[in-house]
């Protein structure tokens, strides 16, 4: 067996590892996502083989390398205002029913990732109070979360090469909302930074140092856990919403069945989730 390959007990142990720690979920033939995950870390851990890091990775001794793993496996590629209509949504249906709020509007980006998804709620909270003045006098806080520490800070720092800039951003908005960088990356301005805060937080943990929210944008991550994990992170979001509070799911996700404490709300496109009175 090559040094780079997993034996089948090698995974077996790490995906119950990565299920206990981060709550997600492995299928039983995803060896070649942990290989082109992790074999980047057998040189700068001094490891021979893919089971000897994973044999590691298991010591809860390892802290930085379990830190580092941990990193790797729930590092997701983002973009900029995915699919386009949640942020739409927000400005032409959400925000207004907040208008008049004196108190700072609190929203929640559960997975921030590298940061695009806080930062374009962000910009889109900016768009509509510029287009309705003196709304939502109270301003906005928006909160961004994730398992990562390497992500949340390369989040704070606000930098983005071209690549990243290509991904989702008009050019209008990158002309309004970012200036130039180091290195030839843009940056984001800090009239948008200003608003947003980031926060590391594993969501299978508590969320009782989170305090309320009015909106929460929790997309594209529940795919990744089991049903039961799932129903416990819905339950603790309901939680921490206000009631008449909103919830974003990603456009593949539900509340399949866990939707007692929610009313659907069918938009065109897409849905979004009402905490119920």
């Amino acid at each position: 067996m090559s040094a780079r390959e997993l034996d089948d007990k090698s995974y077996h142990q790490f995906r119950e590892f990565l299920e206990q720690q981060c709550g997600i979920v492995l299928g039983a033939n995803k060896q070649y996502l942990v290989k082109s995950r992790l074999a980047p870390l057998m040189a700068k851990f001094d490891v021979a083989s893919l089971s000897d890091l994973v044999a590691r990775t298991l010591s809860p001794m390892e802290r930085q390398l379990r830190a580092v793993v941990i990193d790797a496996m729930t590092t997701n590629e983002t973009l900029w205002f995915r699919d386009e209509y949640p942020f739409e949504l927000l400005k032409k249906r959400i925000l207004p029913e907040f208008k008049a709020q004196r108190t700072p509007l609190k929203i929640w980006s559960a997975a921030s990732s590298s940061g695009q998804e806080p930062y374009s709620i962000a910009m889109s909270s900016q768009e509509y109070q510029q287009s309705n003045p003196g709304s939502l006098s109270g301003g906005v806080q928006v909160i961004g979360t994730d398992i990562s520490n390497t992500m949340l800070e390369h989040c704070k720092y606000g930098h983005y090469d071209a690549l990243a800039l290509a991904r989702g951003l008009s050019p209008e908005r990158k002309r309004k909302f970012f200036e130039n960088g180091d290195n030839g990356m843009l940056k984001v301005k800090d009239s948008v930074k200003k608003l947003v805060n980031f926060r590391q937080l594993n969501l299978l943990g508590s969320y009782s140092l989170m305090g309320r929210f009015d909106i929460v944008f929790c997309r594209n991550v529940l795919i990744y856990f089991s049903p039961e994990v799932k129903a416990k992170i819905l339950s603790q979001i309901h939680g921490v919403l206000n009631q008449g509070g909103y919830l974003f799911l990603g456009a593949s996700e539900s509340l399949s069945g866990l939707n007692q404490n929610f009313d659907m709300i069918r938009c065109n496109p897409g849905i979004i989730y009402q905490k119920k009175a």
